[in-house]
């Protein structure tokens, strides 16, 4: 179930230990055992080297949480893994923006994984085409007997697709439902299976059998109305945030240099979810980035309107996207942190788990925007960034806060500064924010 709440005010300004009591309160998962599985990175160098070639040790990110997140009517507390300043803090404040309008609505498909085997060469695509569908079942049935687990547990093939291209290429789509798993290398398992037979009857030389990472027929769909109050800034009324949100989408729906930067957005937060949760990263990006380029032009993932919410004028945001996650397999047997986010997660299939990756998404990309309508990105943004800055000077402890806001009062954000500020608090610790770096 989703936890009992994700409303904790003020969670930044209090300490990492005291951080991890309140998660714990709010998600049920033993305070004990989210120190054990986050100490050090969350990983030992010798269960890495089992993961991949050439082990050396581990690079550690940081494991941070999302707050505020509501979705269809539950709480959740979101891990995120992101090296990038401000992706949590903004993703968390703009989940506060949405919950003003009820929260996320999300919906997914079912986990339809595709699995292709392409032919080439192919003397006669029509007839090729033809002995195909005349012995899917056939087919079918295949490619059932080569992932009897996975028919065990309700999931499986469930139908072919047949595709032309070029001039000489027939492509064979098995479509497998993968419940709670990824699917990789169940689909995998089912094209190898399949393709001397599916060769035979199409008559075309046999070529490559993978997945694909376009999973179209995996999808997930999020929405959000926030009322125009709730967007308002100390400068702006929330109506005239709304009209500059409009124009930053419309401008991402018309330009596909800016929707890149736009979907990038999105990705800080679903990437951050997909990696603390011990998912492929690289795959949700290259299904999500093919997708928003299957008009032939690249586009935005998420799209914002004007609407009403309870009779007032709201913000309207819709996302969309393939996501294909998992719960099970992978990364999340052997690695303690993948698992201890499943646990925080508090939910019960891979599906769920992509509607919060989506919603987290959607959370970033209308942060991302509202900053970029009102106050400008950089302000928020180097703020943060000037903590990594003062880190690198050399700060440390309570160095670090004041060093932080010293750089961002001289608008002077660099090592140098930092650098100087430091000297400076050092030799006089009773200066703090009215100190100059110049």
């Amino acid at each position: 179930m989703a936890a009992r709440t994700s409303r904790l005010p003020a969670f930044y300004k209090i300490s990492i230990p005291e951080r991890r009591a309140a998660i714990a309160e709010a998600t049920g998962v033993p305070v004990e055992e989210m120190a054990s599985c986050l100490a050090g990175g969350g990983l030992l160098s010798e269960v890495a080297d089992k993961f991949v070639e050439n082990v050396l040790g581990t690079y550690a990110l940081p494991y941070g949480v999302v707050l505020n997140l509501r979705i269809n009517g539950h709480d959740y507390v979101a891990p995120m893994v992101v090296e990038e300043p401000s992706v949590v803090a903004a993703a968390s404040s703009a989940a506060k923006i949405v919950r003003s309008g009820g929260g996320f609505t999300a919906e997914t498909d079912a986990p339809i994984m595709i699995s292709q085997i392409q032919l080439y060469e192919v003397a006669d695509r029509e007839a090729g085409r033809a002995a195909l569908l005349a012995h899917q079942e056939e087919l079918l049935a295949m490619a059932r007997y080569a992932v009897p687990g996975l028919v065990e547990r309700g999931g499986g093939p469930t139908g072919l697709e047949i595709r032309t291209l070029g001039d000489d290429m027939l492509v064979v789509h098995v479509l497998v439902d993968c419940r709670d798993a990824m699917g990789a290398n169940l689909v995998n398992t089912i094209a190898e299976a399949l393709g001397d037979r599916v060769a035979e009857l199409g008559g075309g030389k046999l070529g490559l059998r993978i997945l694909s990472n376009l999973c179209d027929h995996r999808m997930i769909r999020v929405r959000c109305c926030v009322p125009a109050e709730a967007l308002a800034t100390d400068d702006l009324p929330g109506e005239e945030v709304i009209a500059g949100i409009l124009n930053a989408s419309r401008f991402a729906e018309v330009d596909p240099y800016r929707a890149a930067t736009h979907n990038k957005g999105i990705m800080n937060g679903i990437d951050a979810v997909v990696i603390a949760t011990g998912n492929d990263w690289r795959a949700v990006e290259a299904g999500a980035h093919a997708y928003a380029a299957r008009g032939g032009t690249y586009g935005p993932l998420a799209v914002w309107r004007r609407a009403e919410y309870e009779g007032r004028p709201a913000l309207e945001g819709r996302l969309e996207l393939p996501m294909a996650l998992g719960t099970v397999g992978g990364t999340l047997r052997v690695h303690p942190a993948a698992r201890l986010s499943l646990q925080m997660l508090q939910i019960t299939s891979a599906q769920e788990l992509a509607m919060v990756a989506a919603s987290v998404g959607l959370a970033s990309n209308l942060a991302a925007i509202r900053a970029l309508a009102t106050d400008g990105i950089q302000r928020g943004h180097m703020a943060l960034h000037a903590r990594s800055v003062a880190l690198a000077a050399g700060a440390e402890g309570p160095e670090v806060e004041h060093v932080a806001t010293l750089i961002v009062e001289a608008r002077d954000i660099t090592l140098e500064a930092a650098s100087r500020a430091l000297r400076a608090l050092r030799a006089n610790p009773h200066l703090s924010a009215g100190l100059s770096v110049g």
